[in-house]
């Protein structure tokens, strides 16, 4: 796991996929943020005021609740990491996108800190399970889509 993601939190997750697009591809539907709703079904809203640049925040509507959040490090178009809070969960997540043979390799890790993840840790763990990897094939049928065009 990447030196990003909290791997003592109480929750912990990860999920990894191939996709069939030149990294950058990848890397701009990934950080494109505002255009997350058109492609990630989770997501409901998005406002996303500055640059993707490391210290830019953003703030996104994605279950029950708004997330805000904070780019931690920006590093095209290899890896983008974010910190996030909501309902008292303090949130790492990190991609790590890699080139394979004109592919591309995608991980996602993220971790859930604070009270709310101790005391509700088993429910959480199957809701960022499912979202990790459900997260990952929307952004494989976009970027596979793009590509193809």
């Amino acid at each position: 796991m990447s030196r990003d993601h909290n791997t003592s939190a109480p929750v912990v997750g990860q999920s990894e996929i191939e996709i069939a697009a030149p990294p950058e591809l990848v890397w701009e539907v990934l950080t494109t943020i505002e255009r997350w709703p058109g492609w990630n079904p989770a997501v409901k809203e998005v406002s996303m005021p500055d640059s993707v640049t490391e210290g830019s925040t953003f703030r996104w509507k994605a279950g029950p609740g708004t997330i805000t959040s904070t780019l931690q490090r920006v590093e095209p178009p290899r890896l983008i990491a974010w910190t996030g809070n909501t309902f008292g969960i303090k949130a790492n997540h990190v991609y790590t996108l890699e080139p394979r043979d004109g592919k591309t390799f995608v991980r996602t890790e993220e971790s859930y800190d604070g009270l709310v993840s101790r005391l509700f840790s088993r429910p959480l763990q199957k809701t960022l399970d499912k979202a990790l990897a459900e997260g990952l094939g929307h952004l494989k049928a976009e970027a596979e889509r793009r590509s193809t065009r």
